[in-house]
């Protein structure tokens, strides 16, 4: 079970250049023993046009319903899951394409090796969950020299926002999920999974788009927010017990 937190969360207390925890006792730390961290767009730099791939696979009326429908984001793995097998195929084939061509243009996240550098001095574990696949996981680890395990890519199913994949990845660190943050760029995937885990969460929010009304009454609320990745550091270092 976490420490006591309250839920009570409005955009207005979460700005992009700003970092809150909700702890009922702010006196005492939680111990934190490992962080597991979001690819796309956490840990690499944005480069996947993702609303003309859902244009690309959705068509144009089809996807501004969706996207009416779902204010925190479209999940477009889940939503082609119903379509025949046919369609499907051909979804599939489009954001593989889509992927592809992000590949070619992969960065790192600024912040990332110096995050990395600070867990590792903590001797806190890493770990990474993607929606993407495991060659761009592979080519990410190879390319960057950074190392996160498990890695657990969209081959391992559920993904996410199913917590299963970071429940396992806990298991696999033999620790407890309030024992460990969730890091990424999405309320509706990495937000929802860490929380349904019953871990930590913090939203990277680089350009404040998550301060927009529409993102008021989402069911996941982040326990922290920050706008880069180098606000992590004294997040954890005033929020944790930092323990490996």
């Amino acid at each position: 079970m976490h420490l006591p937190l309250s839920r009570a969360f409005s955009a207005s207390s979460f700005h992009p250049k700003s970092c809150s925890v909700l702890m009922s006792n702010p006196t005492r730390k939680a111990r934190l023993r490992g962080v597991v961290f979001d690819m796309d767009g956490t840990l690499t730099v944005p480069v996947i046009d993702f609303a003309a791939m859902y244009r690309a696979v959705l068509g144009d009326p089809e996807y501004l319903r969706v996207r009416a429908e779902n204010p925190s984001g479209i999940d477009i793995l889940h939503h082609i899951e119903s379509w025949d097998p046919d369609r499907q195929k051909k979804a599939n084939e489009i954001i593989a394409e889509y992927e592809r061509r992000g590949l070619d243009r992969l960065q790192i996240m600024p912040g990332t090796p110096e995050l990395c550098t600070f867990l590792d001095s903590k001797k806190l574990r890493r770990g990474l969950i993607t929606r993407n696949v495991k060659s761009a996981v592979d080519l990410f680890h190879q390319r960057f020299g950074i190392l996160f395990s498990p890695a657990l890519s969209r081959e391992f199913r559920p993904y996410k926002p199913d917590p299963a994949p970071l429940l396992h990845i806990c298991s696999s660190w033999d620790v407890q999920p309030n024992e460990v943050m969730m890091v990424g760029d999405s309320l509706k995937d990495d937000v929802a999974c860490g929380k349904r885990a019953g871990a930590f969460t913090c939203l990277l929010d680089q350009t404040g788009r998550y301060d927009a009304p529409q993102f008021d009454s989402v069911d996941f609320k982040p326990d922290f927010k920050v706008s880069s990745l180098a606000d992590i550091v004294p997040l954890l270092d005033a929020h944790f017990d930092l323990v490996p």
